[in-house]
Order: C-alpha cells, then structure tokens, then sequence
C-alpha cells in the first residue's frame, strides 16, 4: 500500500503558504501512516481549495462554499476513510458559514483545516470574513466595515470538540497539531493562519511572527473557559496550538447501522428487497 504522497506542480504564487500547508499535510499523513488510498481531502473554491490536485490523494473539488456537505457524506459512507476539508476563510467562514457551524453542532468525525490568509486571494483581495475591521482591499477602498469573525470562539461556542490554530510558517509544529486533529474522533477545527503574499499586505509573515506564539506545555486544553478566552486573543499575542480536545460521541455513533456495520459502501443492495415496501402502494 502506498503510503508515501506524491506533489504535483501548483499554480500558486511564488512564497505563498499554501506550500508550508501541503509540505506539512504529506508530513502528518506519513508520519500517521494513512495509505493514500485512505485518505480523501473534500474542497470548494479558492487558492487553498485547489490543493487536493496537488497531492495525490482522493480528493472532490467542489462549489464554493460547499467542501463540508460531500465530506460528511463520504465520511458516513465509508467510516474507514480519513476525510478532511481544506479550504480557504471565505469558501469556509463566508458562504460555507452554515455548512461549517452544522458540521461543528453534529459532531461529525472530520478534519477541517482552514487556511485562513484574511483575505479572498482567487478573485483579487477583497475582505473575506476574518479580515481586520477598517483594513483597506482592492473593493473596500474607505476601509472593511464590519467587524472580524472569531472562527476559534464561533466553534467552541457551537460545541467543536477539537479546537486548534497553527501556522504556516511554523511547519515542524503544524505537522504535530494536523497529526492530532486528523487522529481525533470527532470533528476537529484547525484554523491555520497562512499570509497571502500578494493581496495583502498587512498580515505578512514578519506579522505573525512578531504576534504567535505557542501554548506552553502547561496549558490545559480540557478546560473550556480558559479555551475560550485564549480564542479571544488576537491582536498584539495570537495563541497557535490546540486551544481545546474533549472526545465525545460523535453523529456517526448516532446510528448502529454505521457505528457497528460495516462500511456503507460494503453493503450489498439488492432492488428486490424494497418489494415488500412497494407492495404497500398496490
């Protein structure tokens, strides 16, 4: 079984952290030891969205907004898959807004890595929903005016069980927090901060690095409220490293047919066994 992940040339600019990203994805799933036939990246549209094409893994590029739904379905079809959704802040945080928080509130057993640049870098840089109240894009010219969302604060109140953010200029340490949130049993969040070199200009990687640092050894990630808190730290100091993991029942463990059966793409369908239900229309 192959377990080694093949790269293929992007049509990324030069420097961008989506590299970092895809280096330590190939890292994390070797290190795990996941076949490559067992593993399957869901994506919707955007710059972060094409990778799926530029490693050979399973993958489903679809419409923007919409990486989470087909994710969910593969993962109930086939529970013996890793599923993960890579995507970009607006495909994730913007119009997949209401995919994402219901995936959050199911629970559904996934990894969702959100490479979140502030920006929307495919169609030319205009504010995503993370980018900085009063930043100046190409389209908000007088500066955006709505207030930042706070991904991180928005999945714990929502109930995520694995809360996580990472850097793309931090590799080694990127690779460790992927490694946990694809080995979750759960659905679990890892918000990647990953600067967009050509749309914006602000949050650069000098930025971040003079601002994150990491969670010190000490930090206990059960505890909700001081999660939470830490979610809300942004600014001057950001926090990378798991900021909240409790297990619990995951959506899949909702139903025996998929918790204790085999694989629903096992099943052997036979359309003569919804005679009997036919024979109630006669």
């Amino acid at each position: 079984m192959q377990k080694e992940y093949n790269l293929y040339e992007p049509s990324w600019c030069p420097g961008c952290g989506n590299y970092m990203i895809r280096t330590a994805l190939k890292q994390a799933l070797e290190e795990l030891e996941i076949p490559a036939h067992k593993a399957v990246i869901s994506s919707g549209i955007g710059q972060a969205a094409k990778i799926p094409h530029y490693i050979g893994v399973n993958g489903f590029n679809g419409l923007h907004g919409r990486a989470v739904p087909p994710a969910i379905a593969i993962k109930l079809s086939n529970k013996d898959l890793n599923v993960i959704v890579e995507s970009g802040d607006g495909d994730n945080y913007g119009e997949g807004g209401n995919h994402f928080m219901h995936a959050v509130r199911r629970n559904i057993d996934i990894a969702h890595f959100v490479h979140n640049n502030q920006i929307y870098g495919l169609t030319k840089g205009q504010g995503s929903p993370t980018t900085a109240e009063g930043q100046i894009t190409t389209l908000q010219f007088d500066g955006v005016k709505s207030e930042a969302l706070d991904p991180l604060a928005l999945s714990l109140t929502l109930g995520a069980g694995f809360v996580a953010r990472g850097f793309s200029g931090d590799i080694p340490h990127l690779v460790e927090l992927m490694k946990q949130a694809i080995s979750f049993r759960g659905y679990a969040h890892l918000d990647i901060l990953q600067p967009c070199v050509v749309w914006n200009k602000v949050n650069t990687f000098s930025w971040y690095k003079d601002r994150v640092y990491k969670l010190p050894d000490d930090y206990d990630n059960t505890n909700y409220e001081n999660a939470y808190k830490k979610s809300r730290e942004f600014g001057d100091k950001i926090p990378i490293g798991v900021l909240y993991k409790v297990e619990k029942p995951t959506y899949g463990d909702s139903f025996n047919f998929i918790k204790d059966g085999e694989p629903l793409v096992d099943s052997k369908l036979d359309p003569l066994d919804a005679k009997d239900l036919m024979n109630d229309f006669i």
